[in-house]
């Protein structure tokens, strides 16, 4: 099973017109036992000035395949690396942080509907330059929309 680290854009995606159909049948792939969603303190933070069908959501999957993760002194030891380099500056230190944690706890994938700071090919290159500095495996950071299988049509 795909351990795969989700941010608060995925579940809000569910209710945004642009982004729903494939942030729903991101967490579909979820309730099909084919990902397990790496959930950390900040989304939860971040969840909880979410309207309340977003948190239902959460709410929903928590009997599903989900594994808690933590926010350490290695999580922000490489976080403050990517800081220090300008992948991204002090004010978006939430959206590091959602990367530093996929990249610590070795998640097979980032899914987030961020463009802006984390889904971004040169933040990306940035963001896998520093984790290899680090001696951490390059991170997959993709979309809801890269996160298919091919089964999928069949169901």
């Amino acid at each position: 099973m795909l351990r795969v680290y989700v941010d608060t854009s995925v579940f809000g995606g569910c209710f945004d017109t642009e982004f729903k159909e494939e942030s729903k049948r991101f967490f579909k792939f979820v309730n099909q036992n084919l990902i397990c969603v790496l959930i950390s303190p900040i989304l939860l933070k971040e969840l909880e000035n979410a309207p309340d069908e977003v948190k239902n959501l959460l709410d929903n999957l928590l009997n599903k395949n989900i594994e808690f993760i933590e926010l350490d002194n290695e999580v922000i030891a490489v976080r403050n690396s990517y800081l220090e380099k300008g992948v991204l500056s002090e004010r978006w230190i939430d959206d590091a942080t959602h990367v530093t944690l996929a990249t610590c706890n070795r998640a097979d994938a980032i899914v987030s509907w961020n463009f802006l700071h984390i889904v971004r090919l040169d933040k990306i290159k940035m963001f896998n330059q520093i984790n290899l500095l680090n001696s951490y495996q390059k991170l997959t950071i993709i979309s809801p929309k890269e996160v298919f299988y091919e089964d999928y049509k069949k169901n």
